[in-house]
């Protein structure tokens, strides 16, 4: 056994062990994304477990506390002014690798680094904008470039409030909430379109916006049917047309 000083006081511990494990092991918030016990070397491949450290009378020094082993009169230091700067450096490191990480960022955020990156789910594929100007025919969504990255954005005012976009996003970015009477649409904290729903004449279920409906009767103006036309959401309309009576609306 050795004595080693951690931030000004004395612990007995193991000879020849991590330094990082020992740390932990009494305490210390210590972070690391590449250690892992069971493996034997370390590599400090993330650099995020620096400290300061002495040896007897050598200078002191800022080292990774996954690579430093225990021994006699080792003074370790884990929170100094050097310390911080490793860490920050480190992550911002890191982060210019995965930019979108949501565990750096979040490490970024509980050690004060600051950072302009902010994951939104968005992994830009576009089919939100393409379906929605392809398909839709609405234009809602546009891309933009903020601070050298793509964006994926509402066009003010033109959202129908359909919900294809919110169906079709492969990772759930575009978010869809029917709240009683209200259909909001939102990508990050942007939102894409507030709207009023109708009700649906047969089962009185509110189901969709005006600005779809609207936009669905001129799309069909001149198609050559002679049906009465009805208000109908799409598990009435079902029943409608396989000639059977949907529930009457209370």
């Amino acid at each position: 056994m050795v004595t080693i000083v951690i931030d000004g006081k004395d612990y007995v511990v193991e000879e020849g062990h991590s330094l990082l494990k020992v740390l932990r092991s009494n305490g210390k918030n210590i972070p690391s994304l590449c250690y892992h016990p069971a493996l034997k070397t370390p590599i400090g491949a993330c650099k995020l477990c620096a400290v300061e450290i002495r040896v007897k009378d050598k200078p002191s020094k800022v080292a990774l506390s996954c690579a430093v082993k225990t021994g006699e009169g080792l003074q370790v230091e884990t929170a100094t002014a050097a310390v911080s700067m490793a860490r920050s450096k480190a992550i911002q490191q890191l982060l210019a690798f995965a930019p979108q990480s949501g565990t750096l960022l979040k490490l970024a955020d509980s050690y004060g680094v600051e950072t302009s990156f902010q994951p939104d789910g968005c992994i830009r594929c576009l089919l939100c904008e393409r379906v929605c100007r392809e398909i839709v025919g609405a234009n809602a969504l546009k891309t933009v470039k903020r601070e050298g990255r793509k964006f994926i954005v509402p066009v003010e005012g033109a959202c129908i409030g359909c919900g294809t976009c919110a169906n079709i996003c492969p990772t759930q970015a575009i978010r869809i909430e029917d709240k009683e009477t209200v259909r909001t649409i939102s990508i990050r904290d942007e939102i894409i379109g507030i709207h009023p729903l109708e009700r649906c004449e047969g089962c009185g279920k509110r189901f969709a916006t005006p600005k779809f409906l609207e936009y669905i009767h001129h799309r069909t103006l001149h198609h050559p049917d002679v049906k009465e036309h009805h208000q109908y959401c799409p598990s009435c309309a079902k029943l409608f047309f396989k000639g059977k009576q949907p529930m009457p609306s209370i």
